[in-house]
């Protein structure tokens, strides 16, 4: 008599989705699209929180900081397939799964579901926020890659308003948990960490770097709005820049017409301390 194979069970961590193969493309496109969210969009979050972090020293070191990065060679062609083309795939693939997906957290609430739910949520909150920031900073107003002098006052500018302020407190938040958890559930999927023990501290250490990126963005902010003056606008700002970047020993007007001190000295050495602020409202 025949008999007949019992089919084997096999169990995954709880809270998360292992990814399979013999499952036509889709392997192939999961993987793409876990390894993307850590190399290059991860990398560039972690670039980019360390960047603005540069606002914590003052205006010009954080307006230098932007000249570095604006003055790249190739840079272009490190935001299109470094930046732009990986972020555009993983948040259009990641909606993908977040819309196909079903949450279990009512069947099993344990705290690996929720945290695994929350990565789905933060996804989509992060691609909003992302998509405005980059249209804001990159293509809205001052065009900061020929007058890099600006990049402070722009980013003041527009956390002076609430809405605008609220909006970043919590896309910083979100992003830093995304790509936080993120690093847990990538080594997870692709078998970086075996066992129960492992997986539980490599869990924590997601979390651990989601808090401490969250805490730098927070210092950065804090930064922009509360740690130095608001900083005038230089009307140079609104026409393109001939040859690059601006000149950084244009003069602004003050208020009876004599010439104040520049925005940001030669090389960016003048001190925040010359710089006047706008008066009060």
């Amino acid at each position: 008599m025949a008999s007949t194979a019992q089919p084997t069970s096999t169990s995954t961590p709880k809270g998360v989705a292992p990814l399979r193969a013999g499952v036509g493309y889709s392997f192939f496109w999961r993987r793409l699209h876990s390894l993307t969210g850590i190399v290059p969009v991860g990398v560039f979050l972690v670039e980019h929180l360390l960047s603005n972090a540069a606002a914590t020293n003052g205006v010009a070191a954080y307006n230098e900081q932007v000249k570095f990065l604006t003055g790249l060679p190739f840079r272009l062609w490190l935001e299109v397939f470094g930046i732009f083309l990986p972020l555009a795939y993983h948040a259009i693939y990641g909606i993908y799964i977040w819309w196909r997906g079903e949450s279990n957290v009512v069947d099993y609430s344990f705290s690996g579901n929720w945290f695994y739910t929350l990565q789905r949520y933060t996804g989509i909150v992060v691609f909003a926020y992302v998509a405005y920031h980059i249209w804001y900073m990159r293509f809205a107003g001052v065009h900061l890659v020929e007058h890099y002098d600006a990049s402070f006052w722009k980013v003041q500018t527009e956390l002076s308003h609430p809405l605008a302020l609220a909006a970043y407190l919590i896309g910083v938040t979100a992003a830093s948990w995304h790509f936080g958890y993120g690093l847990f559930l990538f080594a997870a999927k692709w078998g970086l960490i075996t066992g129960e023990r492992a997986q539980k501290r490599a869990q924590s250490a997601g979390i651990a770097v989601s808090v401490l990126l969250t805490l730098i963005g927070i210092a950065s902010i804090y930064a922009f709005t509360a740690k130095f003056p608001r900083q005038e606008f230089n009307p140079v700002w609104e026409q393109p820049g001939e040859n690059g970047p601006a000149e950084q020993s244009r003069m602004l007007p003050s208020s009876n017409g004599v010439p104040s001190a520049p925005v940001v000295g030669v090389m960016g050495q003048s001190s925040p301390n010359n710089i006047p602020s706008s008066p009060a409202r």
